[in-house]
């Protein structure tokens, strides 16, 4: 928990995991869409 929501990390420009995944998110959303066929049940094909 410290290491996502309180630990600044240089390679992130001084934000954390977490305030990163949260700018990128509102950024470009479009990127983090679920393709619903990688959640069917069966066989991997």
């Amino acid at each position: 928990m410290a290491y996502n929501f309180a630990k600044r990390l240089k390679t992130l420009r001084g934000l954390t995991p977490y305030e990163y995944f949260c700018q990128v998110w509102t950024k470009d959303p479009d990127r983090f869409k679920i393709d619903p066929t990688q959640h069917i049940v069966g066989l991997n094909t």
